[in-house]
């Protein structure tokens, strides 16, 4: 199983971004999916996070700026990101989990991608 961000990259303060990620391989059901991001010297935090039922959850900083969304036909998760600011600057994470098949049974597997870096110039 493998979590594929895109979208990242070099923004004004102001600016918008969209960030996706794509889920693939033998997945049975993908549950809560999330976006993490991890600035300079500071550890990784959530952003935001949303249930198979679309049930969401922001941080502080980001609400009402940030809108997470979910395509599960297609397993995909996005992030739209408005009115960016510099301290949004950081590499985010797609973060999933995912319940795939197996001989003995189905079996959880909490996954990451490798990440895309976000800049917000002031």
């Amino acid at each position: 199983v493998q979590l594929a961000e895109s979208g990242g990259g070099l923004v004004q303060f102001g600016g918008s971004l969209r960030l996706s990620c794509y889920a693939s391989g033998s997945i049975f059901d993908i549950k809560t999916m999330a976006w993490y991001r991890q600035a300079p010297g500071k550890e990784r935090e959530l952003v935001a996070s949303i249930t198979s039922g679309g049930g969401t959850i922001y941080a502080d900083p980001v609400k009402g700026r940030f809108t997470i969304s979910r395509e599960n036909a297609e397993s995909t998760l996005y992030l739209q990101m408005n009115s960016l600011k510099p301290e949004d600057t950081a590499v985010y994470y797609c973060n999933a989990l995912v319940e795939i098949s197996l001989i003995e049974g189905n079996k959880n597997l909490n996954v990451w991608g490798q990440g895309t870096l976000v800049t917000v110039s002031s």
